[in-house]
């Protein structure tokens, strides 16, 4: 077998650099403008205390990551192997934002706390729940491999694909078309280098030509009165250099975690789960990574995160085989990890997050999504297509409640009532976009693995898969009528939740019944 040491840079790693440089700082960025303009929170707060700790989780997730491909390299002998990207995961770092911290935030000012006061306290929240995630991640982490030989390939991929087409890559389309010129030259750009393969005139990376282009066109059109409207220049911030020393910060945050609880295990399942997924991504794409080593390597960044005050989790990222097309190896890990996580130490990211506009941040992201789409369909066979399509379904109900739980969108007591109104044609229409969305991985999962068990004719895995469903149902896990997805004991609940929570079941059930019921025909 071939020893060839390999290379720890190749030309395709810088793209690889600025696309997964590009996720992470999109994430920040929400994460800042949530709290911070949302909520009201301090921004020293936000950009020294929550940001170095979130930064340096993924500085050591992406050097052990960087480690790990290396030595699959040299163990196989190729000098094609892409490292597993790791950032912050979009849909759990939005929920911590929106649904913990900034409520949090506000509770302990209720509480009688001052501002800044009531911002450490959320802080340490923040960092008692990434250690709380962390343990679970850890603990699941060893049950990830019997996952993969049970679930099909479609199952794993499908779901993810379901989460890149809907919340990636149409959440970031609407970002990009904010500011339409500069967005869509940006993507366009984007997709031709990326997936045209064309030439530039100028030998830089086209990711990085990509970006200087539409953050020129922005600033230049906006400083003309010819960008979007509402364009500023952002304020210009000084930079603190911020250490994320180890501290027990986060046991002072345990208590206030409890009526979280709910929300936080699912966050934590959630990761487990999706990090399930991409190693089976990366292994379509033909990088044969250990399920085991990429999620405990993910719950140790996690850990390693919360006890030096960072707020959002880890997870490794769905786009590997992009990042392969791309042209990356192992490099393109290492230079995220140092980038990311030094620059969160010395203030820089705080800096880029403020003057990096959006526009020009999503359609990397776009392009992203579009990839991990195509891969699912190429690498699963033709005829689970469709199992895979129904997959995606669950993806769109999590966006619509993401939107419609806005309360600059719908008023919260306008989304009470649209959500507990019963008109006479069956359950709220809120309340089952809700359910739907709630837990939507494992659901699109679930969904896609018995359609699949139908459509090879094994009618009692069907079943199966569907009871499975029905008990995660009973408990929340999957279709929560709890608005914020929290998880709980069927028997406490009552009126409409009871009554949509036990709909969902029965219908989980009734079709295991059917399937059931078919198994018993004789097999042509």
């Amino acid at each position: 077998m071939a020893t060839t040491k390999p290379r720890w840079f190749v030309s395709g790693d810088l793209n690889g650099f600025f696309g997964l440089v590009v996720d992470n700082l999109s994430i920040l960025g929400f994460i800042s403008a949530a709290l911070i303009g949302i909520f009201g929170m301090p921004a020293d707060v936000v950009f020294q205390r929550m940001f170095p700790g979130t930064a340096f989780g993924v500085l050591v997730g992406n050097l052990i990551y960087t480690v790990m491909a290396r030595r699959l390299a040299a163990r196989t002998g190729r000098d094609d192997v892409t490292a597993m990207p790791l950032g912050l995961d979009a849909p759990t770092s939005i929920g911590m934002a929106l649904l913990v911290l900034g409520p949090a935030f506000v509770a302990f000012k209720l509480g009688g706390m001052g501002d800044d006061a009531a911002a450490i306290a959320t802080w340490q929240l923040g960092a008692a729940s990434l250690v709380v995630m962390g343990v679970l991640k850890f603990v699941l982490s060893f049950f990830g491999d019997a996952v993969t030989r049970i679930a099909p390939r479609a199952a794993l991929l499908g779901s993810i694909a379901g989460i890149a087409l809907v919340l990636m890559g149409f959440l970031p389309l609407v970002e990009t078309f904010r500011s339409p010129v500069v967005g869509f030259v940006t993507l366009g750009l984007l997709l031709y280098v990326l997936f045209a393969k064309g030439r530039l005139p100028v030998r830089l990376p086209g990711v990085l030509v990509a970006f200087l282009v539409g953050t020129a066109l922005y600033y230049g059109l906006g400083l003309a009165g010819l960008g979007a409207p509402g364009f500023a220049l952002p304020r210009g911030a000084a930079l603190h250099v911020a250490i994320p020393w180890p501290s027990l910060a986060f046991v002072e945050g345990l208590p206030s975690t409890v009526p979280y609880l709910p929300l936080l295990l699912p966050f934590g399942l959630l990761m487990v789960v999706g990090g399930i997924n991409v190693s089976e991504s990366a292994r379509a794409a033909g990088d044969d990574y250990r399920t085991r080593d990429i999620l405990l390597a993910e719950a140790f960044a996690t850990l390693v995160a919360g006890f030096c005050g960072g707020v959002a989790q880890t997870t490794p990222y769905i786009g590997q085989p992009a990042y392969k097309h791309m042209g990356a190896r192992s490099g393109y890990t290492l230079l995220t990890g140092l980038f990311v996580g030094i620059g969160g130490m010395l203030g820089v990211i705080s800096g880029l997050v403020q003057w990096l506009p959006l526009a020009v941040l999503a359609p990397i992201i776009v392009y992203v999504a579009i990839d991990i789409t195509v891969q699912a369909f190429q690498a699963t066979p033709q005829k689970h297509a469709a199992a895979m399509v129904l997959g995606f379904l669950p993806s769109v109900a999590y966006l619509v409640a993401i939107k419609a739980g806005n309360p600059a969108w719908i008023a919260p007591e306008q989304f009470a009532r649209l959500a507990t109104t019963v008109d006479g044609h069956g359950l709220p229409e809120l309340a089952v976009i809700l359910a739907l969305g709630n837990g939507f991985i494992i659901t699109s999962m679930l969904w896609i693995s018995t359609v699949v068990a139908m459509i090879d004719g094994r009618l009692l895995r069907a079943a199966g898969c569907l009871l499975v469903a029905a008990a995660l149902a009973l408990f929340g896990l999957i279709h929560s009528v709890d608005p914020r997805g929290g998880i709980y004991l069927p028997w406490e609940l009552q009126g409409l939740p009871a009554a949509v929570m036990g709909q969902f079941v029965g219908a989980y059930v009734a079709l295991a019944v059917v399937m059931g019921l078919l198994s018993l025909q004789k097999q042509e």
